[in-house]
């Protein structure tokens, strides 16, 4: 269907009808499906004279995102809000400068405020001439409905566990028994595959998330082992972020004159540079805060998949369990409870999920799960 759609777009450029084609894309699937990788490709097709050949100059440059006629969007904290979203649409006013297409790429456009997709719906109903937007979101419910009424919808599905292995095998030289773990263990999410298959570390955090249901013996245990899920979900923030925070704020430092020797220099950054500090300081916690949840919420995942595979024992079902290489433990949790009790169990962690969404307290939520778990 895009390669369909890029020979339209061409025929477009050329002066031609350009059936197939149309102005506004919605890409879905689940984590690891490679939303935002097919969405760059298909925008490489559009800027590209001869359809995305992954070659030349401009297909380069739309892959390392340097390209002047792609707009590249991604959130970086919990929310987008409208004054960006404002920006974003002026930016895509504007006519492509090498001839063919303007493309707005919109990673995690389900972070839009309402207020932010209402304002994105106007631009989507009336865009500009060759300007086509193209959007990422795990599924189409998670647009508002006028959105996901004018937008082509592209769904894709979770690559096989062998289809993973084999790219973490030949493009990562990574051994086939380690990537074959790796593959099953992510569940089709190369990225986080390969994080698992090159990173010791992260490794060591899967084993302690998958080790908190044999470890919930009593409240006490479950009020600890929920703070430490907690804190190290911090802890990664905080290490995601600090060299990026400092980077950022010596350049804004910089830009306002910090440093420099020149009389009245510096006070712009106590009349002008004191206020967008502030914002950029305000938009760094957001960002760790979103990366503190984004964290929490893959651990929670990680507990998902371990009671799944308990469920699937329980029931004799003939399934590939994602966390074969824990199968004593799974065992041991299968003749110790019933496959009802798996499921309230697993309702448990979706409800904590569901909680971190709406900005409960993370220790409170996580409280309760556990305890839940217990139960």
């Amino acid at each position: 269907m895009l390669s369909r759609a890029a020979a339209a777009a061409g025929e477009i450029v050329e002066g031609g009808r350009g059936a197939g084609m149309t102005h506004a894309w919605l890409f879905t699937g689940p984590p690891g499906s490679g939303r935002e990788e097919a969405a760059r490709a298909f925008a490489a097709a559009l800027l590209c004279p001869d359809g995305g050949c992954g070659h030349c100059d401009q297909c380069h440059q739309v892959l390392v995102g340097s390209h002047p006629d792609l707009e590249s969007v991604r959130p970086q904290g919990l929310s987008y809000g409208v004054k960006q979203t404002r920006e974003l649409i002026l930016r895509a006013a504007g006519a492509p400068t090498q001839g063919r297409y303007r493309v707005i790429l919109f990673e995690d456009a389900d972070r839009a405020t309402e207020a932010a997709a209402n304002a994105l719906l106007k631009a989507i109903e009336e865009p500009p001439p060759r300007t086509v937007w193209l959007l990422c979101a795990p599924a189409p419910d998670d647009l508002m409905i006028t959105i996901r009424s004018r937008c082509r919808l592209v769904t894709l599905s979770t690559p096989a566990t062998e289809a993973v292995a084999h790219v973490l095998a030949t493009r990562d030289s990574v051994p086939w028994d380690i990537a074959r773990f790796a593959a099953r263990a992510a569940q089709g999410h190369i990225a986080r595959a390969r994080a698992l298959a090159l990173d010791e570390g992260v490794r060591q955090r899967r084993e302690a998330v998958l080790g908190i249901p044999r470890s919930l013996t009593g409240v006490g245990e479950c009020i600890a082992a929920a703070e430490r899920l907690v804190k190290t979900a911090e802890e990664e923030a905080a290490a995601a972020t600090a060299t990026l925070n400092e980077n950022e704020t010596s350049e804004l430092r910089k830009l306002y004159g910090e440093g420099s020797t020149g009389k009245g220099l510096n006070r712009g950054l106590v009349r002008g540079g004191a206020g967008a500090l502030k914002e950029l300081e305000d938009r760094q916690k957001s960002r760790a805060t979103r990366l503190k949840r984004d964290s929490l919420d893959a651990a929670l995942l990680e507990l998902v998949s371990f009671y799944r595979d308990v469920l699937a024992m329980q029931l004799g079902a003939e399934v590939e369990l994602a966390n074969d290489d824990l199968r004593f433990d799974l065992d041991q949790l299968a003749r110790s409870s019933t496959p009802e009790e798996t499921l309230r169990r697993i309702d448990a962690i979706l409800r904590g999920r569901e909680r971190l969404a709406a900005n409960v307290n993370p220790q409170i939520a996580v409280e309760a799960m556990m305890l839940a778990l217990r139960s």
